[in-house]
C-alpha cells in the first residue's frame, strides 16, 4: 500500500505541477513550435538561396568564360589588327616595287631582243650590199681615174706631137714663106 500511497502522491504531485507549470510548459510549447516552423522556413529559405548560389555559380562560371573569351577575342581581334597593318605597308612595298619592275620591263621592252636581232641582221644586211656597191664604185673610180690617167697621158703626148706638128709646121710655112718670098 505504501507503495500506491506514495505513486498516488506523485500522481498529485504531478498534477499539481503541471497545473502550475503547465502554463509555462504551453508557452514553450508554443515557443518552441515557432520556433521549430521558423526553422524549417529558415531552412527552405536558405534552400532556395542555395539554389540561387548554385544558379549564380553556374552563371557565374559561364560569364567568367566569356570574359576570358572576350579577352581572347580582344587579344586575337588586335594581333589581326598588327597583322593587316603590317600587311597593309607591305602591300604597299610590293607596290611600289611592282611600279619599278613594270618600269624597268618598260624599258627592257624597248630593247627587245628579237626584234633588235632583225633590225642588226637588217643592218648588216643593208651594210653588205652597201659595202659591196661601194667595191664596185671603188673599182669603177680605180678604172676610171687609171684611164683618166692614160688619157691624160695620151692627151699630154697628143698635146707634144701637136706642138711638135706646130712647130714643123710653122718652119715648114716660114720655110714656104721665104721660098715665097725668094
Amino acid at each position: 500500500m505504501l507503495t500506491a500511497k506514495n505513486l498516488e502522491r506523485m500522481i498529485a504531485l504531478e498534477d499539481k505541477l503541471r497545473a502550475e507549470y503547465q502554463i509555462q510548459l504551453d508557452t514553450k510549447s508554443a515557443e518552441t513550435e515557432s520556433l521549430i516552423k521558423e526553422k524549417e522556413d529558415q531552412q527552405a529559405v536558405i534552400a532556395k538561396q542555395l539554389e540561387q548560389i548554385k544558379a549564380l555559380s553556374v552563371e557565374a562560371t559561364g560569364n567568367k568564360k566569356t570574359v576570358q573569351q572576350n579577352r581572347e577575342l580582344h587579344q586575337r581581334c588586335e594581333n589581326l589588327q598588327e597583322d593587316i597593318g603590317t600587311q597593309k605597308s607591305r602591300t604597299k612595298a610590293l607596290q611600289k616595287d611592282l611600279a619599278e619592275e613594270r618600269a624597268e620591263i618598260k624599258t627592257l621592252k624597248q630593247f627587245d631582243p628579237a626584234r633588235m636581232k632583225k633590225n642588226l641582221d637588217a643592218s648588216k644586211k643593208k651594210l653588205s650590199e652597201k659595202t659591196t656597191a661601194a667595191d664596185l664604185l671603188q673599182k669603177s673610180l680605180n678604172g676610171a681615174r687609171a684611164e683618166k690617167a692614160e688619157l691624160q697621158r695620151k692627151v699630154t703626148e697628143l698635146e707634144a706631137k701637136l706642138v711638135e706638128f706646130e712647130s714643123t709646121d710653122e718652119v715648114e710655112s716660114s720655110e714656104e714663106a721665104e721660098k715665097a718670098a725668094a
